[in-house]
């Protein structure tokens, strides 16, 4: 059933005017709550955005890109803490963020609710349109809703398995 929702899952850009009951909201909402984080910090903070005209004032900072507006909810991801240090690298705070945010996709998708990781926005002007502190940087935005039929989505190409696996050793 898992393995239905991810191959069944993609970015939505087209979504109805119809709202996100409460209850399958809060199942999406929980899906990431239970996801896992480095130490169990859970080092984020999401930001739920439900009202339409906020929404609608986020389409410039995100790029402008329309379709945003279209969505009934729209789910920013903050960084709120420090993550585990990954491999002395990497602030496993981001990683976090992005497994979470990952468990709501495919819980949504389980529940014919569509998806559409959102990269492209000013964080400043997302801060200041949320009230969101200087020290929480927003590290993704969600959103979400009903997909629109009328604007069906093709499945994007994927590389093969033998391309991105390799076994005992890396080979290039």
């Amino acid at each position: 059933m898992i393995l239905d929702a991810i191959k069944n899952r993609y970015s939505v850009r087209h979504y109805k005017d119809q709202p996100v009951e409460d209850d399958k909201l809060a199942e999406v909402l929980e899906a990431g709550r239970l996801a896992p984080s480095g130490c169990n910090t859970q080092p984020w903070k999401l930001v739920v955005v439900r009202d339409r005209a906020v929404i609608r004032s986020m389409v410039h900072a995100i790029g402008g890109q329309q379709f945003v507006g279209q969505a009934r909810v729209l789910v920013v991801a903050c960084k709120n803490g420090e993550g585990y240090n990954i491999g002395h690298q990497y602030d496993g705070a981001i990683i976090d963020i992005t497994i979470a945010l990952d468990h709501m996709t495919l819980q949504a998708a389980s529940m014919d609710l569509g998806t559409c990781w959102l990269g492209n926005y000013d964080g400043d002007e997302i801060r200041a349109l949320l009230d969101i502190p200087p020290e929480n940087p927003v590290v993704a935005i969600l959103a979400l809703g009903y997909p629109d039929e009328n604007h069906p989505q093709q499945p994007r190409p994927r590389k093969p398995l033998g391309e991105l696996v390799c076994w005992e050793k890396f080979k290039g």
